[in-house]
């Protein structure tokens, strides 16, 4: 199993320097957020579709757990037949062959 990620909360990407106040740095800026949104919002989709797959694979596993589960009490209910016992002897008397069913 993968270890989970911590969960604190996801802080905005800052640079080590600050700009000057220009025209350039304020498109810069604005491309980061851009980038951060659209990147925030694939991983949210994909959230949601890894969501939908879990989700639907445990409905499957509900519903196989429920036929199992309705197996082996169909099967405790019933009266386990016996399985015969065939024995028989070869033509020679030195040891006898067992056939067991089961």
């Amino acid at each position: 199993m993968r270890p989970q990620p911590s969960q604190r909360p996801l802080f905005p990407r800052i640079s080590t320097m600050p700009r000057q106040k220009t025209e350039a740095a304020a498109y810069l800026e604005l491309y980061k957020l851009v980038n951060e949104r659209t990147r925030l919002q694939l991983e949210l989709k994909n959230l949601d579709d890894r969501r939908d797959r879990i989700q639907a694979r445990l409905e499957v596993l509900d519903r196989q757990v429920a036929e199992q589960e309705l197996d082996a009490h169909q099967l405790r209910d019933t009266a386990p037949a016996a399985a015969p016992i065939v024995a028989s002897a070869s033509k020679a008397d030195s040891f006898n062959t067992l056939f067991l069913e089961y």
